[in-house]
């Protein structure tokens, strides 16, 4: 018996499009150089990818003005603000106040008046006010952008969708350590939380605004 692959598997059953809604945001999550200096503990070559297809797309969204939102993690010198996920992970430790690590990636840092959220855990709608903050701006839909891809973007997709958000995650603009559990969760995103669409896609979008 020929086995299916996963996409015609998922076909006509975990394959509906959610679209565009009225307003888009542009969130930007976590590209700070921990994952981008080599070195670093969390260094991740998908994620330096990820941050050199960026800059295009910030530039078409700063051009229509579209809300930009950036995010940090960052702890507390003692790390009492990571809870449990910090003992999973303490590789995470190093994004504290002070570290170069911790510090935005260059050519894609937060212009000034672009709102900067930070956070303590993997999505970026927990613990913090960005779902009240897109909803008081109108806007029902989340580009989401940054690293890394099986975290982060993963866990901020599926609270997007779980708190009334489209999540459009763009393709070339999320990184992971390895190609693997990076290609595993966009299919998996696609699937059963939000849509993912190239860059080309994103770009001719925002340009239409």
């Amino acid at each position: 018996m020929t086995q299916a692959t996963a996409a015609t598997n998922y076909a006509g059953v975990w394959d509906n499009r959610l679209g565009f809604g009225k307003k888009s945001a542009l969130l930007v999550i976590d590209l700070l150089q921990g994952y981008t200096l080599k070195g670093a503990p969390l260094f991740a070559p998908g994620v330096v990818k990820a941050v050199s297809e960026m800059p295009a797309l910030l530039k078409a969204a700063r051009a229509k003005k579209m809300p930009i939102i950036h995010t940090r993690v960052l702890y507390n010198s003692d790390f009492s603000d990571g809870g449990v996920w910090i003992k999973k992970a303490p590789v995470l430790k190093a994004l504290v106040p002070g570290n170069k690590y911790a510090e935005f990636c260059k050519g894609v840092e937060p212009k000034k008046g672009e709102l900067v959220i930070v956070k303590n855990y993997a999505s970026c709608f927990f613990g913090t006010s960005l779902a009240a903050t897109l909803t008081a701006m109108g806007a029902d839909t989340v580009l989401i952008t940054g690293c890394t891809t099986s975290g982060c973007i993963r866990a901020s997709a599926v609270d997007a969708v779980q708190h009334g958000f489209r999540p459009i995650v763009v393709r070339e603009c999320v990184g992971d350590r390895h190609d693997g559990p990076h290609e595993a969760n966009l299919f998996d995103i696609n699937a059963k939380y939000g849509d993912v669409i190239s860059k080309a896609e994103a770009l001719k979008y925002i340009k239409g605004l």
